[in-house]
């Protein structure tokens, strides 16, 4: 038996609010408050698996092509998830992050999201890093252009570009040697990556759900866990097994 694959950094796409609530027979805020209720208990259930970084597709920059009351219903989501959760998040030492394009979203849902990192800042537990308004098409131009106005300023030359210095210029390059997800989880049954990640998971085991996100459990990610830690991760290299 190999040795088991440590998983570090967590990442998941959450689908099926909507699906969930539509074979409940009920509107889909239903789906999107119990997908938030959720998130509560898989963040727990991966501080406990030990996992550093679980980062969540909250809401994507395509997302605002949504009806207007849904787009409004989900800009208050964090509003209702931070009031309700905060004292398990911080009982639980977990430290919340929020990445994506913050300054274009309504006051209120900006106000309470920058409060929340603020209030988990010193925090060292779990790091609950929310993808809310990103996109990763978007966020790799705004990198190249960050590197571009280095150049331009005599900063940097372009030949100091390589693969480490993009790393870091994305919005994941804070977390350092856990900036990439070593797995990613879809819920839904969808089997696509929509615009998440796009650079960070060159590299990262995928594992596909059938469950809509409000029925993924804890029991769920345990089994994807195992699953995880028994894969043969080669990175583009030959196995022993394989020469």
């Amino acid at each position: 038996m190999g040795k088991k694959n440590q998983l570090n950094h967590l990442a998941i796409i959450m689908d099926g609010n909507g699906r969930w609530a539509k074979k409940r027979h009920k509107p889909r805020y239903v789906g999107h408050k119990e997908g938030m209720n959720n998130v509560e208990r898989i963040t727990l259930a991966a501080d406990k698996l030990g996992i550093k970084v679980l980062t969540l597709y909250a809401f994507s920059t395509e997302n605002w092509a949504r009806p207007k009351e849904e787009v409004a219903y989900l800009m208050n989501l964090p509003v209702r998830f931070f009031d309700k959760f905060m004292p398990t998040l911080m009982k639980n030492n977990v430290k919340v992050n929020i990445m994506g394009y913050l300054d274009e979203l309504p006051k209120k849902t900006y106000d309470i999201v920058q409060r929340a990192m603020y209030e988990t800042a010193n925090n060292t537990g779990l790091i609950l890093n929310f993808a809310f308004n990103y996109g990763s098409r978007k966020e790799i131009v705004s990198a190249v252009q960050k590197l571009g106005q280095a150049i331009e300023a005599g900063e940097l030359n372009s030949s100091e570009i390589d693969e480490e210095l993009i790393s870091k210029n994305l919005m994941t390059g804070k977390f350092e040697e856990y900036r990439d997800p070593d797995l990613l989880i879809r819920t839904s049954g969808e089997q696509r990556i929509s615009n998440f990640l796009l650079w960070q998971l060159a590299y990262s085991e995928l594992a596909f759900s059938s469950k809509n996100w409000p029925d993924f459990t804890a029991e769920d990610l345990e089994k994807f866990v195992r699953d995880f830690q028994s894969r043969n991760r080669r990175f583009g290299k030959l196995d022993e097994s394989d020469s």
